[in-house]
């Protein structure tokens, strides 16, 4: 195991941290600031890819194939806000979980009528396909480092949204206290609206970026909504720089566990039962975590309301 190839899996941790990130930031914003759970987040993950892989194979290109995803995804999430989940914000927990679960089942049978059964390829794009070295003998994917500056660009910009414009003043007031926020004359329901949609945009986004390197499949929402709710919890709910830090956290823990303990357990342990044992002992690790930081900070790393 040399120093190449440690940096190099350090790199994939850090690139699957930030799609992490955006997808747990959507999550933790709708959650810990319009206090609705949303199940459902993660189907908008998987029409995100869904829409970005088609999109990319009629037109060719891989940048009008991210907007449109994005576009399209921001307009379903619009309408089902509006026609079921605004309905949602005054119910408590269990109605709101029930609900967008049954928009789970919904949304993955209404992906295998569209585009049937089995995965779809998301091609990469030409441009990036090629590896570009970043030190010297140090080769890596170009579309890998493509995707760490995007989730960079929008870690930054998410921040200063929240934290540094008049219309980030307005979310955290209806967060706070919705009722002197609507007395102060803010329409709180279309601010509501506008996270929704903001954070679906950025699933989408992360859905439409990892299509190239993951199956885009059925089920893809679910299975990156738990790693996602690890997230938010290890961060601190409603926490952008929670999210931030804990999905890249998470991210390096994932991928470095996977990487790294089967050539280590191979020195104690058969291979076929090293290989098998490495990743499911990096699986659970993110729970550890999770559940260290529980037990050391109930609220997570960096609560909202700190």
């Amino acid at each position: 195991m040399d120093a190449i190839f440690i940096i190099e899996q350090l790199l994939n941790g850090v690139g699957y941290g930030f799609m992490l990130f955006m997808l747990a930031a959507g999550l933790t914003l709708v959650f810990g600031i319009m206090d609705t759970m949303n199940l459902a987040h993660g189907s908008l993950y998987m029409a995100g890819a869904y829409v970005a892989a088609k999109a990319h194979q009629a037109s060719g290109s891989f940048l009008a194939a991210i907007l449109v995803a994005v576009a399209v995804t921001m307009l379903v999430a619009a309408v089902v806000e509006i026609l079921i989940v605004r309905r949602l914000y005054r119910r408590d927990h269990l109605a709101q979980v029930l609900a967008t679960f049954g928009l789970i089942l919904i949304a993955d049978d209404l992906v295998h009528a569209i585009w049937g059964p089995s995965p779809v390829t998301a091609p990469t794009p030409a441009a990036l396909s090629g590896p570009l070295e970043i030190i010297p003998g140090l080769p890596y994917s170009s579309y890998r480092l493509m995707m760490i500056a995007v989730g960079l660009l929008v870690a930054i910009g998410l921040y200063l949204l929240v934290n540094r414009t008049r219309l980030g003043m307005v979310v955290r007031a209806g967060a706070s206290n919705r009722r002197m926020a609507e007395f102060m004359g803010v329409r709180v329901d279309r601010v509501f609206s506008f996270v929704f949609v903001l954070g679906a945009a950025l699933a989408a986004l992360a859905g439409a970026l990892m299509g190239p390197i993951s199956a885009v499949q059925i089920g893809m929402g679910e299975a990156i909504l738990i790693p996602a709710l690890v997230v938010i919890v290890i961060g601190g709910i409603g926490s952008v720089r929670g999210a931030f830090v804990a999905a890249l956290l998470v991210g390096l823990i994932d991928t470095a566990g996977r990487a790294f303990l089967p050539p280590a357990l191979r020195a104690v342990l058969p291979p076929s039962l090293a290989a098998d044992l490495g990743p499911a002992i990096a699986g659970i690790a993110m729970y550890v975590v999770m559940a260290t930081v529980l037990a050391i900070k109930p609220q997570g790393l960096f609560p909202a309301r700190s």
